[in-house]
């Protein structure tokens, strides 16, 4: 005799999962997943920005032998394996953003994916370079640095920096999604919020640097140094007809070459730090400044502003 009674823990989610595939309840939520497409993942991404750093500094991160004689063979295994998975990767970005059900041709995104981690394995010697003056900045401006090994081993900001410089290569080349992937780790990480499209001089460095953000737009020159809590951020925002924020506009400060920002310092809005500017920590920037200029917060709590003698 058929037994039609119903499973006791069938009955206490059979209404959770009638709302949960009710397609109104999904809205935005949802991913179409379309078949052949692959995901973006988190956790391969890790492994590349991993590789990555071995090449970018060798002896201080996995496990590559520094031996002369097999150092060639170390490092060609090393960019074969970058090459194959950010080529994997930057596939699955490209499907990922394509919202056009004509533009499905899964053959002409793997070869485009090809074609930028070609570039982007280029562009790794370049790479080394940028963030060796970011490593050389850091350690000479941090009397407590006993070493550069310190510094690569030890300090957040050069894990955030160097996924920045990684997501922000990617982001030049074109590749959606995964650079903005990328830098979220590090944010998660580190507690470095640098977001991939902005433009960073060499010789970049980030004291402590917990609570730093660093907006879409934001443009900084070379030899710039912030502490921990620094904003470069932006006001309120214009919106559409729609009541949409208006995306794509400049929003966020420009710094110029040799500037220092102390800690907690909000620089907001698409204004200029002139080069050569001292701020000081805990205050508010809306204002250009010229270069040279120092800003800090008297003992009354107001905000003053010197210029023209340099600091």
């Amino acid at each position: 005799m058929k037994n039609n009674s119903i499973n006791p823990k069938e009955a206490w989610t059979e209404g959770a999962v009638k709302a949960l595939v009710d397609e109104r309840s999904f809205d935005i939520l949802i991913h179409r997943h379309r078949s052949g497409e692959p995901m973006p993942s988190a956790e391969k991404l890790k492994g590349i920005v991993e590789r990555v750093r071995q090449i970018i500094f060798p002896g201080f991160f996995g496990e590559i032998n520094l031996k002369t004689d097999t150092l060639s063979y170390y490092m060609g295994v090393l960019v074969d394996e970058v090459y194959e998975f950010m080529a994997e990767q930057i596939f699955s970005g490209l499907c990922f953003v394509c919202m056009d059900e004509t533009n499905r041709e899964l053959g002409g995104k793997r070869i485009e994916a090809e074609r930028i981690a070609h570039q982007f394995v280029n562009g790794l010697p370049e790479l080394r370079r940028l963030l060796m003056t970011d490593v050389n900045a850091a350690f000479l401006g941090d009397p407590a640095a006993n070493s550069v090994g310190e510094v690569i081993f030890c300090y957040p900001a050069i894990k955030a920096i160097s996924s920045y410089r990684i997501a922000h290569s990617l982001f030049s080349l074109g590749v959606p999604l995964i650079p903005r992937i990328i830098t979220e780790m590090a944010h998660s990480e580190t507690g470095i919020d640098i977001n991939p499209e902005a433009v960073i001089g060499e010789y970049f460095t980030i004291d402590h640097g917990t609570g730093v953000v660093i907006g879409s737009t934001s443009i900084i020159g070379k030899n710039v140094k912030l502490f921990q809590g620094v904003t470069l951020g932006a006001k309120s925002f214009p919106l559409d007809d729609n009541g949409n924020p208006v995306k794509g506009i400049p929003r966020h400060p420009i710094v110029g070459d040799n500037v220092i920002i102390y800690s907690n310092a909000t620089i907001l809005g698409r204004i200029t730090i002139g080069h050569d500017s001292v701020i000081g920590g805990n205050v508010w920037v809306t204002n250009n400044l010229p270069p040279f200029s120092k800003v800090l917060q008297t003992k009354t709590r107001n905000t003053e502003f010197f210029h023209g003698g340099g600091i």
